[in-house]
């Protein structure tokens, strides 16, 4: 992919996600045995242009600090996959 570039050190990660207005986000989701894991997320602001239908609806995310964040992240062996506009958690044994 054209202009991708994968960030592991935090600094990176941080700074990238920050300057696209981005927040951390973890999901408490359960896996297919039933237990319950750690599901990471990014949330982007952005201008809202009609008013949500459903005001405060509970999308499951809970905003976390970025140390827990990236504690997590670093547990998980994820990286971030970015473009200019875009990113997505990979698996870093995935990169070599």
């Amino acid at each position: 992919m054209k202009d991708t570039h994968v960030l592991t050190r935090h600094s990176d990660i941080q700074n990238w996600v920050s300057a696209r207005n981005g927040l951390p986000a973890i999901a408490r989701v359960r896996n297919h045995l039933g237990h319950e894991q750690s599901e990471l997320h990014l949330r982007f602001s952005r201008p809202r242009r009609v008013p949500d239908a459903t005001p405060g609806q509970d999308d499951g995310m809970s905003p976390v600090s970025w140390t827990a964040w990236l504690a997590e992240l670093d547990r998980q062996h994820l990286a971030l996959r970015v473009t200019a506009s875009h990113c997505e958690l990979v698996d870093r044994k995935d990169l070599h």
